[in-house]
């Protein structure tokens, strides 16, 4: 592929190594070091002057440091001479702050829109953003993809009864990405209402909808503490369920979540490698991952090539 430059940030290098290896492409040169006062610096190793350039950085780990990183990378390709710079974001970082949901709350989503347009990004692919409202935040093309085709197969590769399975969202926000997934494997669905008294902290859950003597499978865009998959888990045992598996895209897993996923009454917890697992895995059995590599691939060669995108939406690419 001529004219196309692949740099990794220093988030996730493992998925960006498998995106470059799709594509045939090397990883273009870049250190990424911190001087001692702790100020992140990147020098880009290679000419990128009217390339098009693709940066993979994603919102997890030290994510502050991280999305610094990919401005500074965004900016330095851009003042190089790059034709065009993309950020490969999988997972958006500040996605949940997007919108006033008490008095003089941020919206720190806009901000970190802002921010990547004012560094210089002509173009945002990412992957199952907590709000879809959150592309309108950028005046710059956003391609939101989606992780279902792969939870599907996934689905059906997996469960061997996934016919008599139940799909279910944990808070009333997921409800669109259940019933979406629900239509396509012709199977029911229920909700979970939930109430918050603070952030991260779930009070009370009601279940609505029938899960008794089926697999209910618990489907979410990101899961953090796991606090409200753990009790949704319990809730729906509760009810009757057989068996309960969680699929989430995005697996942040801070705090205790590894220990609530260890006690909590799941099959699998399967997540997808937007964010790194390796450690998370060795910790707790009940994790797997679903690789969503080849369909970041493709984004970028359809984009590259000016190819429309939208086959991604329900394709797997082989």
């Amino acid at each position: 592929m001529p004219n196309i430059v692949l740099f990794s940030g220093s988030s996730h290098h493992d998925l960006s190594q498998k995106v470059a290896d799709r594509l045939g492409l090397e990883l273009g040169k870049v250190i990424t070091k911190k001087f001692s006062n702790q100020e992140t610096c990147v020098e880009i190793g290679e000419s990128v002057r009217g390339e098009d350039v693709y940066i993979v950085q994603s919102g997890c780990g030290e994510i502050n440091d991280n999305l610094m990183e990919l401005l500074i990378m965004i900016n330095a390709c851009k003042i190089a001479s790059s034709s065009r710079v993309t950020a490969v974001i999988p997972c958006f970082p500040y996605a949940r702050q997007d919108k006033k949901d008490k008095s003089r709350a941020p919206i720190s989503a806009k901000l970190v829109a802002n921010m990547l347009s004012v560094a210089g990004a002509d173009h945002i692919i990412t992957m199952d953003l907590h709000a879809s409202q959150i592309q309108g935040f950028f005046d710059i093309a956003v391609d939101n993809l989606y992780a279902e085709p792969a939870v599907l197969q996934w689905i059906r590769e997996n469960i061997p009864e996934w016919k008599n399975c139940i799909i279910v969202s944990p808070d009333a926000g997921g409800a669109k990405r259940v019933t979406s997934i629900a239509d396509r494997l012709n199977v029911d669905f229920a909700l979970i209402h939930k109430e918050r008294k603070k952030a991260n902290e779930v009070d009370r859950m009601v279940l609505v909808g029938d899960v008794k003597d089926r697999v209910a499978i618990l489907v979410d865009d990101m899961a953090d503490t796991c606090g409200t998959i753990c009790h949704a888990a319990d809730k729906l045992i509760d009810a009757g369920a057989i068996k309960v598996y969680a699929i989430l895209t995005h697996g942040i897993f801070s705090g205790p979540a590894i220990s609530r996923i260890n006690n909590a009454p799941f099959e699998a917890v399967v997540v997808t490698n937007t964010i790194p697992q390796e450690e998370k895995m060795k910790a707790c059995p009940k994790i797997q991952v679903i690789d969503i590599s080849m369909i970041l691939a493709e984004a970028i060669r359809r984009t590259h090539n000016g190819e429309s995108v939208s086959y991604l939406f329900s394709h797997v690419p082989l």
